[in-house]
């Protein structure tokens, strides 16, 4: 499934240039090199622009690696992932980059402006992958086919690339609702280029996701059914599950029960937990791997870009070896290695031993924790548990000894055992806290290869939620949300190093717990108004 699935994505190389959106703003149509008639008139047609709306999430732009078609940004930085990342984990606990690059300093210390670009670069590509899907439903309707004399089982088919569509643009929209509350809103069915966008408030959106996740269920492929890489009735109840873990944030109002219903439904799917945790994050992740849920995928050879699992990799480790004897051959980038991100103290204090000989979640090389300045580049643990190597040692082959074939899971087995968890300690209705603790400690007889590890009921406070899901699931891009809805993201109740610019960390202004509407879409669309406190 993933080879041949793969191969499609390396193609819509070519076809993203079909279809190229150089904008930020929702109302602004793909620019078409060749017309939908040709690009449309099969159902070949509509399975090759499903696969560029998948390879959007992949790649930066239709020219390769060294070209950004996301306006204004280095393309080294516009990979959706690296984006996504970047805003989840760098201006957290868990991570720390020494680079000078404009606006990563910021991030480091809590005190990013309105005219962040990365933060800019991420709400531009959820929006440019926005804007593809909304044309590709204009060009799927039942009108359309039967224009094009696509019917019976061709047409049957493209209802189900309609449905991941469709989901591939929700989760875009949860990534703007929590990252930036209220975004610009359009859909399929809003005239183009005629009026701005308006704005939705995050209420409102959240709604609509909702609707739009538990709509495109029936037309989705049952869970674990359809190819390696694509969305599944799996990846949809995934999603409702965060959301609603989530919901309190977003809206105000608990769901904490809706919560435990979708997290079970994908437990009960039959996906299985990885037997080795390592195996998770090493670059045949794909095989025997009942654990993933969907993924990004990446190719070393024939769909670069230095973003995703390349970043995650390259970002860590030198050429040479360095202070912690790391050498970026070992990690399957012989020519990489750019350093630069690292732990911050709180991460490896998480575990009973911070080289990880107890907990084997704990994957770290170094020798010094503590982050005593941002630029020291000694400073703080490496995060070694992502590479592009196989389990059997291979390094795959690689363009230029640089790029990674890891692919990364957006939604992962794990995580659905500890959204069920916490949103019973949270008093959700329909679980139970037997159950609750079967799932968590399945997780840590993995983690400690034997029972040693356990929990007992009592320890299964909220608490104990926040904290498991930094040992599980770190650098996976989760932490930003998670300290946000434990309502330690901002304030004073829990500190970290260069919190707020404060090597000892300080208060951060709640507002924060919003990223700003970037300056640039403030200026082209009038109806958009900036989020309190920028």
């Amino acid at each position: 499934m993933k080879n041949s699935f793969k191969t499609l994505l390396t193609s819509a190389v070519l076809l993203l240039s079909l279809n190229s959106c150089k904008k930020e703003s929702l109302n602004v149509l793909p620019t078409n090199d060749v017309t939908e008639s040709v690009v449309y008139a099969t159902p070949a047609g509509y399975k090759q622009e499903l696969v560029r709306l998948y390879a959007n999430y992949a790649l930066t732009s239709p020219s390769g690696s060294d070209i950004s078609d996301v306006g204004g940004l280095n393309s080294g930085f516009a990979d959706f992932l690296r984006l996504f990342w970047t805003s989840q984990e760098l201006t957290t606990d868990e991570a720390i980059c020494n680079w000078g690059d404009t606006g990563i300093p910021e991030l480091d210390n809590s005190t990013w402006s309105t005219d962040n670009q990365f933060l800019r670069g991420l709400y531009s590509r959820s929006i440019s992958q926005i804007t593809l899907v909304n044309e590709y439903l204009r060009q799927s309707t039942p009108d359309q086919l039967a224009s094009r004399n696509i019917t019976g089982t061709d047409a049957t088919n493209v209802l189900r690339y309609r449905a991941e569509a469709r989901f591939l643009r929700a989760y875009q929209y949860w990534v703007l609702l929590d990252a930036f509350g209220n975004p610009p809103f359009l859909t399929e069915n809003d005239l183009i280029g005629k009026v701005n966008p308006k704005q939705i408030q995050r209420a409102a959106l959240f709604a609509y996701i909702e609707s739009e996740l538990k709509a495109i269920e029936p037309d989705l492929a049952d869970a674990r059914t359809n190819e390696y890489g694509r969305a599944d009735k799996g990846a949809d109840w995934a999603l409702l599950a965060r959301l609603y873990l989530n919901a309190q944030v977003y809206t105000g109002t608990a769901k904490y029960t809706e919560a435990i219903t979708y997290s079970s439904k994908v437990i009960a799917a039959s996906y299985i937990l990885k037997t080795n945790y390592k195996d998770l994050f090493l670059a045949d992740n794909n095989i025997n791997n009942t654990e993933n849920i969907l993924t990004i995928n990446y190719d070393g050879v024939n769909g670069t870009n230095y973003g995703g699992t390349t970043f995650l990799i390259n970002a860590m480790v030198y050429t040479a070896a360095d202070a912690a004897g790391m050498v970026s051959t070992a990690y399957g980038v012989p020519n990489g290695g750019w350093a630069g991100n690292r732990t911050r103290q709180n991460l490896p204090a998480l575990f009973p031993d911070a080289n990880g000989t107890l907990d084997k979640r704990g994957i770290f090389a170094g020798s010094k924790a503590n982050i005593d300045a941002i630029d020291a580049p000694n400073d703080g643990l490496k995060v070694t548990k992502f590479k592009n190597v196989t389990s059997t040692g291979t390094t795959p082959a690689s363009l230029n000894g640089t790029f990674s074939s890891l692919d990364f899971a957006l939604f992962r087995l794990a995580e659905q055992y500890l959204i069920y968890g916490e949103a019973v300690a949270r008093g959700g209705s329909g679980g139970s806290v037997a159950q609750a603790l079967t799932y968590v400690n399945s997780l840590r007889v993995r983690a400690y290869g034997n029972t040693s590890g356990n929990v007992t009921a009592a320890a299964l406070t909220t608490d104990f939620y926040l904290d498991e899901r930094g040992r599980e699931l770190y650098w996976e891009g989760h932490r930003r949300t998670d300290l946000v809805r434990y309502g330690k993201f901002t304030g004073s109740t829990y500190l970290w190093p260069f919190k707020g610019g404060v090597k000892a960390g300080t208060s951060v202004p709640a507002y924060r717990n919003l990223y700003p509407i970037p300056n640039a879409d403030l200026i082209a669309n009038p109806n958009l108004v900036q989020n309190t406190g920028y």
